[in-house]
């Protein structure tokens, strides 16, 4: 009998919307690597949170009066094991994904974390091809670990850095963490191999976008991408605020007054950044100098060829970075033996994904800038950027 799955609501933020009836889908779904939602996005992308914790506070993520030494984590039997997780990965990849990105919370404090990307960078996509395989850290313990990364597998990582100005960027990590650890994280990570790199800077106007033009000085020519992102509405600890939004079409103003960009192509299908490349003396991208991204995550909406599913670390599955419900993957992983099989797995992910209606961002811009955006989400800190 196909396997019986539950949308519900996220425990990590008790206020979420009620979640609908439950799911119980009455077809059995074989992966066949070319599964698509009602809109006809392809699943590509899986992110993987491994761990509910941070070291840092930054108050657009985890902000310390919410996330106190008081705050209850998840205990470690909640959590997915590795093998558990390589086990849901696999189906997945099944299915069509082609990158897997860790994330957190902080991945890097997950204990161990190099063997579970051992055991992932094992996998293959349906073509045969290895994944891409990334992780996304604020670069705090990247330093000490970023040759044994490389070396468990790891392709690559992204970076979270919000200024180079110490003083900024201690207040806005508001556990007092030096920026410079940073950078010598990110320098460790480029001399292990871990690239090419890209540093995310969420800019949140009044407090940190005069650091935009540091930034793109110092990275310029660095063979790092540096990709500015709009401060998010996720979740409901922030304090969101449109007014503190600054718009990606800003930013690029900015940079493009000092060093001339030119607008470049999508990476890739889904890609959520748009890529603008330093411009030499004719006007042409100059490839030596680089790029830089914008990800316009509140002023223009990326629903339509988003492709990407998100797993928390209970093995909670997610459809959206905005989700206001998931499926509980994990009930299945550790269910009887008769129930447990991938074939299971696999089918009830199908059902979830050729369900999917999610479009959050698109029916925000319909908004008026001051209309609010709604009910409680799942916390970013929970399923990762």
């Amino acid at each position: 009998m196909p396997p019986r799955v539950v949308p519900l609501i996220d425990q990590r933020s008790a206020s979420l919307v009620t979640p609908a009836a439950a799911f119980s889908p009455d077809t059995r779904v074989a992966a066949s690597g070319l599964l698509s939602d009602t809109r006809g996005r392809p699943l590509r992308d899986l992110r993987i949170s491994v761990t509910d914790r941070c070291n840092f506070r930054c108050n657009y993520c985890m902000p310390k009066e919410v996330f106190d030494k008081d705050y209850a984590y998840l205990p470690h039997s909640a959590l997915l094991s590795f093998e558990e997780i390589t086990r849901i990965a696999k189906v997945f990849v099944a299915h069509g994904v082609q990158k897997i990105r860790l994330t957190g919370g902080e991945p890097l404090l997950r204990k161990n974390i190099e063997r579970l990307i051992e055991q992932l960078s094992a996998l293959r996509t349906v073509e045969g091809r290895p994944l891409d395989l990334t992780l996304t850290t604020n670069g705090s313990l990247l330093a000490r670990k970023a040759r044994a990364l490389k070396a468990a597998g790891l392709q690559r990582v992204t970076v979270s850095l919000d200024g180079l100005d110490d003083a900024v960027f201690r207040s806005m990590n508001d556990v007092d963490f030096p920026v410079a650890d940073v950078l010598a994280g990110i320098e460790a990570a480029q001399e292990a191999g871990l690239g090419p790199i890209k540093i995310n800077m969420v800019v949140k106007r009044g407090t940190n976008e005069h650091e935009i033009l540091p930034m793109a000085r110092r990275f310029r020519g660095s063979g790092i991408v540096l990709r500015f992102i709009e401060y998010m509405d996720v979740g409901a600890t922030n304090g969101w605020r449109m007014n503190e939004v600054l718009a990606s079409s800003e930013v690029v103003k900015l940079i493009h007054a000092e060093l001339p960009l030119v607008q470049l192509d999508p990476a890739a299908p889904g890609e959520t950044a748009e890529r603008w490349g330093y411009a030499d003396a004719s006007g042409q991208h100059d490839k030596a100098m680089g790029e830089i991204g914008v990800i316009s995550s509140v002023t223009q909406a990326f629903c339509g060829d988003c492709n990407r599913a998100r797993l928390s670390t209970e093995g909670k599955l997610f459809l959206c970075l905005f989700a206001a419900q998931g499926y509980d993957l994990r009930s299945l992983v550790r269910a009887p033996t008769s129930e447990a099989s991938d074939a299971n797995l696999a089918s009830a992910i199908a059902h979830i994904w050729t369900g999917r209606t999610d479009r959050y961002s698109e029916l925000r811009s319909a908004m008026a800038p001051d209309a609010g955006t709604g009910g409680r989400r799942v916390e970013m800190s929970y399923i990762g950027g």
